[in-house]
């Protein structure tokens, strides 16, 4: 981690950041549209998560629930990353201290990689797959996406 140490400080001392950081309206108004955009990104997860597990909008295909909350999904993962961007410039070093930032962090990556890699082809496919494995999907995409909200939630108490 030593080897980030420069990177962080050059987040921190950057226009954005101080101008957040020296701001007293503009770290809670990111931070609230950033919750807003995990909001949106937890839900439609959730929503796609219990499809697969046959919990809700049965009439529904997979795919066709899947496309339907793409958009959202897109969307809140693209704002939420722009929000995260900005607090974490206007608490850099903070975060470089912080061992939930760290895990927010992998959770995140992880969670990214699992849902365009694992969930998106699983879900659209028009193969039916098992039970168990749809099972272990839905779980995971919901344990590490909920593990972001978790993880970005404690970095307040560090």
């Amino acid at each position: 981690m030593q080897t980030l140490l420069p990177f962080f400080e050059w987040c921190d001392s950057t226009g954005i950041g101080r101008t957040i950081r020296n701001s007293r309206v503009l770290f809670p108004i990111i931070e609230s549209v950033h919750l807003l955009a995990l909001t949106v990104l937890l839900g439609a997860v959730l929503v796609i998560n219990l499809r697969m597990l046959n919990a809700g909008l049965r009439r529904q295909s997979r795919p066709v629930v899947a496309r339907s909350l793409g958009p959202l999904t897109l969307w809140g993962l693209v704002v939420m990353v722009i929000t995260g961007v900005l607090l974490f410039c206007s608490e850099a070093m903070k975060c470089y201290e912080s061992p939930p930032f760290r895990i927010k962090i992998l959770a995140l990556l992880a969670a990214i990689l699992f849902q365009w890699t694992v969930v998106r082809p699983r879900i659209n496919s028009s193969v039916d797959q098992s039970s168990v494995s749809r099972i272990a999907t839905a779980v995971t995409s919901t344990i590490l996406w909920f593990g972001v909200a978790v993880a970005g939630r404690a970095i307040g108490f560090y």
